[in-house]
């Protein structure tokens, strides 16, 4: 059964579109934003020797089949060619992370964002922000210091003139591209059609696919791989969009009453409604969570392993794509992060006491308490459910491996659950803004009627 926004959605037409110039204003500051962000992704870094660079990203990084693939399809194949948004919002996603999980377990700072009000998450915001300057300093030092070390066997540099000011300039310009994505998305936020941060990963993600499906398909007219192969792939990548779709909108509707209640003369309330609990409650945030987290050690791993760092060497071959511990710490991951986003945003205590306070209750359970347990019991449970569906999801890609291994993980997995979930979270809020302006448009009718009268 539909709810009442859905049902308001449907009616919507292309006539109440155009009367909202707000919207339009919205989503045309919003594609600007994103154009200039893929403008973004093909300025490289100064000061280095792109023919090198490519030569050492396809021979030694592994190219699109290493660890670096992930994050070169997140980054909208920024680091392939190694441009200024290289690091993508990757570092600021990363000190989300460690200050959710610092709010959680250091006192001052969880009292600060539960007593703290506006003020309080505006400083735990901006705690985030100092926090992502340094892991992408971190990051970057790490990739420049790699880029002026000569090549083994060669003995060329990507850095033209390898020295202390190619390092510095090299480092001020990746900080500078993470922290101007993260001012742009804030900006689609507070000025497009909101999902900032998700929405230009959706962007880098999307505008490799075209490229991805055109190489699947070459490589099966080159008979790289079989036919039967980039058919199995395709057909795979349409069974998770549907499988995406359908877990994304599945919900269990725990029922709600109210009681009637006497109002003079009148007999008002003995309402009954539904209360939604999303099968994945924690959406896609913990799979962007868990790639974050993994790939911040493997990316610097990966480019101080051209070093004769033996503990280095062994950390990038162990967190390497499609290895045992890499395959056990994404799973881990991502239910962890299932599991905790979903506590941040549903609060069965908070639900409860809102229920009892309008005078809602749950048939057959006594509101408060125990409506509040009901409540993380069935929570858990879909919890569970979220978690498990996440994990196959992601990687499902990870355990196909040969050939089309880039081919498979851009086609399916966490890239389709992210270009999904990011789709309809933007729809949804296109239709809550011409929900919003049909009602604009009803408020102003009436008033003009009324002065009519």
């Amino acid at each position: 059964m539909a709810s009442a926004a859905e049902q308001l959605a449907q009616n919507i037409n292309l006539g109440s579109f155009a009367k909202a110039k707000e919207l339009q204003k919205r989503i045309l500051f919003t594609l600007g934003i994103l154009v200039a962000y893929r403008i973004g992704t093909y300025i490289p870094v100064p000061g280095i020797d792109p023919v090198q660079y490519a030569s050492v990203f396809q021979n030694q990084l592994g190219g699109n089949n290493g660890i670096l693939g992930m994050v070169n399809i997140f980054a909208g194949g920024a680091v392939e060619r190694m441009a200024i948004f290289a690091l993508n919002v990757m570092p600021y996603i990363s000190a989300s992370i460690i200050m959710q999980l610092m709010a959680a377990t250091i006192p001052s700072l969880e009292k600060l964002k539960k007593e703290g009000g506006e003020a309080g998450r505006k400083q735990i915001n901006q705690y985030s922000r100092y926090l992502t300057v340094f892991l992408a300093a971190a990051q970057g030092l790490a990739i420049a210091l790699s880029m002026i070390r000569p090549d083994p066997s060669t003995g060329a540099t990507i850095a033209l003139e390898p020295g202390m000011f190619f390092v510095v300039t090299t480092v001020t310009t990746f900080v500078g591209g993470t922290m101007l994505l993260l001012w742009m998305g804030e900006q689609i936020t507070a000025r497009g059609v909101g999902n900032g941060v998700s929405l230009i990963i959706f962007t880098g993600i999307i505008t490799v696919l075209p490229g991805t499906l055109f190489g699947l398909l070459q490589q099966a007219e080159q008979g790289a791989i079989g036919a039967g192969t980039a058919f199995l792939i395709l057909a795979l990548m349409i069974a998770t969009v549907i499988f995406v779709v359908f877990i994304e909108r599945s919900q269990r509707r725990i029922l709600v009453q109210y009681p009637k209640r006497q109002m003079g003369s009148r007999m008002v309330g003995g309402e009954t409604s539904f209360l939604p609990l999303k099968l994945n409650t924690a959406g896609v945030i913990p799979a962007i969570f868990a790639t974050s987290l993994l790939l911040l050690p493997a990316t610097i791993a990966s480019f101080a392993s051209q070093t004769n760092i033996e503990w280095l060497q062994t950390m990038a071959a162990v967190l390497g794509r499609g290895q045992p511990a890499f395959l056990i710490l994404y799973a881990a991951l991502i239910i962890f992060f299932t599991f905790f986003y979903t506590s941040i945003v549903f609060n069965p205590e908070d639900t409860a006491d809102n229920l009892r306070k309008y005078g809602g209750f749950l048939p057959g359970i006594r509101p408060g308490k125990r409506t509040a347990e009901y409540l993380d019991y069935v929570l858990s449970r879909l919890t569970v459910i979220g978690a498990i569906y996440l994990t196959i999801v992601c990687l499902v890609p990870e355990f196909i491996r040969g050939p089309a291994s880039a081919v498979t993980f851009a086609l399916g997995g966490t890239s389709i659950l992210i270009v999904v979930s990011v789709t309809l979270d933007t729809v949804g809020q296109i239709q809550s803004h011409l929900l919003a302006h049909q009602y604009e448009g009803l408020i102003k009718k009436t008033k003009l009627r009324g002065r009519r009268r």
